[in-house]
């Protein structure tokens, strides 16, 4: 299989993903991104740019490589406490005057310095002059739900311009149906004492994961995700999996809604390309996603727009509806400090239409005609024959495509329609097509009448 099959199977894997879920992706961001696109060091370039900054510091990083075996949080803690040393003698030439009134934690002076790296290399990117600017620019057609990320710097602050960043243990208060969130949950180099680095702030964070984790745990579940800008063997990653592997994924299941993005500069020119991986979770445990494997984003990033509306709703438009909806349900109606027309609030909870209405968005009359023949999305059908999931209906599609010659989902047909909302639009079903899937899962003959 050459690159280009490769990418057109992947490409239409993400297509499939994003019509079963109908909803937006979650993007994890690693620190890649920023190595990639902001020229950021990573994490031992970080620690020896530190080294080099502080004369307290007087061995070269291999020493202190050596002496913690390598375990780059102790090594930050070492170099913490020269860092406060240092700040001390050299004063409010160097550090805010703030630090020094007997309140700030000793360690916001090694995390000032990184603060200050990161926000200096973020104040200089131009997006419209870099090596990367067809990327980026497709990267901000995706629209995703939220974006989750262990990096401190800004840099998708400036991508996503209407999205909100919410830092460190705030995530936890997040309510989970917000849309169009950047959560960094190892903090920002806007706010320098949220930044996690040392040992002892690791300490902290492991005691509070299992709550963003429970957090996420949604996310996971009802979102495609995309961890990009990670390796394969990333602690960061590990952690957060190995929280919910018995969740979502038992006796080590493919989830096929988790996707791992990982940069290969050979992978143009490489044969065979492995389409799932498994990644080890400690004690001997395992959790088995799908890999996609790129040089160049930019495909990857056109197939995760691929269902973005062509005209998109504002975020910040949507995180105030959210935010109102939530407080008047779970706070004014639940009170009833209010009078209401309780039948309006019977119809918006048991029709799908009312609310929009409400809102404002009209439906066409066709429209309604169309989805009474065609009821159907990729995950209602995969709940209505007891399977778990839209993956295993779009098996189902490929064993049929595969048998006849007739795709289904290419074409308006007695199956199937394409309803355009975006540069995709959605693939609704119709109960024909439930009665062939069910034929076919229950090992009858059928026949094809499109």
């Amino acid at each position: 299989m050459d690159f280009s099959e490769y990418q057109t199977e992947i490409i239409e894997d993400i297509k499939s993903c994003l019509e079963g879920l109908q909803v937006q992706p979650i993007l994890f961001m690693g620190a890649g991104v920023s190595q990639r696109y902001l020229k950021a060091p990573d994490w031992e370039n970080l620690l020896k740019y530190l080294a080099e900054t502080c004369p307290l510091i007087t061995r070269p990083y291999g020493y202190y490589s050596q002496t913690r075996n390598d375990n780059k949080p102790l090594i930050a803690s070492d170099f913490s406490e020269s860092y406060a040393e240092w700040a001390w003698d050299v004063g409010t030439s160097r550090y805010p005057e703030q630090y020094f009134n007997g309140k700030s934690s000793k360690d916001i002076y090694i995390k000032h310095e990184i603060a200050t790296l990161l926000n200096n290399l973020s104040d200089s990117v131009d997006f419209s002059a870099m090596e990367y600017t067809e990327e980026i620019e497709k990267l901000k057609k995706v629209r995703p739900h939220a974006i989750i990320t262990t990096n401190y710097d800004d840099l998708l602050e400036k991508i996503f311009d209407n999205y909100q960043p919410i830092v460190g243990h705030n995530v936890v208060t997040v309510n989970y149906t917000t849309y169009g969130e950047i959560m960094k949950i190892h903090g920002s180099s806007k706010e320098p004492e949220s930044i996690i680095i040392t040992n002892e702030d690791y300490v902290e964070f492991y005691k509070r994961k299992k709550y963003i984790s429970a957090k996420l745990l949604t996310y996971f579940v009802e979102h495609p995700l995309f961890f990009i800008g990670y390796s394969i063997n990333d602690e960061n990653i590990k952690a957060i999996l190995s929280d919910i592997d018995e969740i979502i994924a038992p006796n080590n299941a493919l989830i096929p809604n988790i996707y791992l993005v990982s940069f290969s500069s050979e992978c143009e020119g490489t044969g065979s390309h492995q389409k799932e991986i498994l990644i080890g979770v400690g004690e001997n445990k395992s959790i088995r996603i799908k890999v996609i494997y790129a040089n160049d984003f930019g495909w990857i990033y056109d197939a995760l727009s691929s269902n973005t509306p062509e005209i998109s709703v504002n975020p910040k438009l949507v995180r105030a509806l959210l935010a109102r909806t939530y407080t008047f349900a779970s706070q004014s109606l639940v009170k009833q400090e209010l009078p209401y027309d309780f039948e309006m609030l019977k119809n918006i909870a048991e029709q799908d239409n009312v609310l929009a209405k409400l809102y404002g968005i009209a439906e066409l009359n066709n429209g309604q005609a169309l989805n009474a023949s065609y009821p159907y999305t990729i995950s209602e059908l995969a709940k209505l024959l007891d399977m778990g999931s839209w993956h295993y209906v779009h098996k189902v599609l490929e064993r049929i495509h595969k048998e006849t010659g007739f795709n289904i989902k290419s074409s308006d047909n007695n199956y199937h329609v394409l309803v355009k909302t975006g540069k995709e639009g959605v693939h609704k079903y119709s109960p024909a097509a439930l009665e062939l899937i069910k034929k076919i899962i229950n090992g009858q003959k059928y026949k094809l009448k499109p």
